[in-house]
């Protein structure tokens, strides 16, 4: 899974690549990054900024200062898969001990848990949904992809950059080895309705 990728500022192309936590993006900032003008490293509220937070900080500055008007672009996960990119991050050895490890966690718990208003720590992970959230201005995510759509991800940047990207094109299957139980998964569908709209809203 790696680190997640930073922020990354195409000025020529008139492109902004939002960093969507744990979307499995790590191998296009290591290819692009020579190429950004500007790349948002720290901190991780600004690194991993959500589209309001881009809107609120660096939209009025490309265009004030600037006087440039740049689109987006992200990457959204299938949902259970997206929690189950979290849910192995935190059972990692490191994460041991902390508060918000997995360790002693079932999936379908952190599942569960991640349902309820007021999640726990060990499942407060956000939202893909809120971080790419359209503001009341009009600002909203230009071209947004699916984390499953690789090819359609790589034919694009590299139209938009002018680039040949050498990452492997094949679909990308999200490992399965983390099963939701059909109850929990259905809780999910129910109390997150807009994760799954949104994922299932884009164009694959």
């Amino acid at each position: 899974m790696g680190k997640d990728h930073d922020m990354l500022v195409f000025w020529k192309e008139k492109l902004v690549f939002l960093s969507v936590p744990k979307t499995g993006t790590t191998a296009y900032e290591k290819a692009l990054s020579p190429l950004a003008s500007m790349t948002v490293l720290d901190p991780p509220e600004l690194k991993h900024a959500p589209l309001y937070r881009y809107n609120r900080f660096f939209r009025p500055m490309f265009e004030k200062a600037c006087k440039t008007q740049m689109e987006t672009m992200a990457v959204m996960r299938e949902p259970v898969s997206w929690l189950g990119s979290w849910y192995r991050y935190r059972q990692r050895p490191f994460m041991e001990g902390k508060p918000n490890s997995t360790h002693e966690v079932s999936f379908d718990d952190f599942v569960s848990a991640y349902c309820q208003e007021k999640p726990p720590g060990f499942a407060n992970v956000g939202s893909q949904a809120k971080f790419l959230e359209p503001r009341p201005n009009g600002t909203s995510i230009d071209h947004l992809f699916r984390y499953e759509d690789q090819s359609g991800l790589i034919a694009f940047l590299e139209n938009r950059l002018s680039i040949k990207l050498d990452l492997p094109r094949e679909n990308v299957s999200p490992k399965m080895d983390l099963l939701l139980s059909t109850d929990v998964e259905t809780e999910l569908r129910q109390a997150r309705s807009e994760e799954f709209e949104l994922w299932n809203s884009i164009s694959a």
